[in-house]
């Protein structure tokens, strides 16, 4: 839905997901493709364009978006249904390998935003576990303390024992056990992408995690 000055999803797409998660087959889904095709395909790419532009005023760099295919590849996936109930959208700085992304998942209960790099290339895990273990570790570990709520979250890190090379007593030990690092902020709900500016929403959340995100921009290659 668009205003002379803001853009949100309309519920229906909500209520779309809601009903494709619950009705998660190829029958369905063909039956129900025009409405896809409104409701989640053409809302989701006008939401990546708009927001792109605006998180490039963030980093004051060019952004490009990626909007995930609803088909799931059951070959590589534990959950064998054909189709993702949601809108999962990746931006990215223009131009920059291995770099932090911005991340943006609509799902029927909950909205999320995030940023950072899933798993790290073998170089680029070398370098950000020289960093954390060194003083620029500090400013992470600080930005992290600071963002880190109720409302704002990380995963378990990927190992269980940080890898060799370092003390296994460093004060940043939880950063050294991860593979990859990157932290989401929970939004309150689905309405919230569904009335008044939907866009300014979401930028403001992910601009609260820009600290994490900087802290990464400076090992990217450009």
């Amino acid at each position: 839905m668009t205003t002379m000055d803001a853009w949100h999803f309309l519920p229906e797409t909500v209520a779309f997901l809601r009903e494709l998660r619950e009705n998660n087959d190829k029958e369905w889904f063909t039956a129900n493709r025009d409405r896809y095709e409104a409701l989640m395909k053409q809302p989701g790419e006008v939401f990546a364009s708009l927001v792109g532009d605006a998180l490039a005023g963030v980093i004051d760099q060019p952004v490009k978006s990626k909007v995930f295919r609803v088909h799931r590849d059951v070959r590589f996936s534990k959950d064998k249904t054909p189709y993702k109930p949601h809108i999962h959208i990746l931006f990215a700085p223009s131009g920059v390998e291995g770099g932090p992304k911005w991340f943006f998942g609509l799902e029927p209960d909950r909205v999320a935003v995030g940023t950072g790099v899933f798993t790290f290339e073998k170089e680029a895990l070398i370098r950000y576990r020289d960093r954390v273990a060194g003083e620029d570790g500090e400013a992470l570990q600080a930005a992290l303390d600071r963002l880190l709520n109720e409302n704002t979250y990380m995963y378990d890190p990927a190992l269980k024992r940080v890898p060799s090379g370092y003390p296994s007593d460093h004060p940043r030990a939880e950063l050294l056990r991860r593979k990859g690092i990157a932290i989401w902020s929970r939004l309150e709900g689905p309405d919230v992408v569904t009335s008044g500016d939907a866009v300014a929403t979401v930028v403001a959340a992910q601009a609260r995690l820009k600290p994490v995100f900087d802290w990464l921009m400076q090992d990217a290659e450009g």
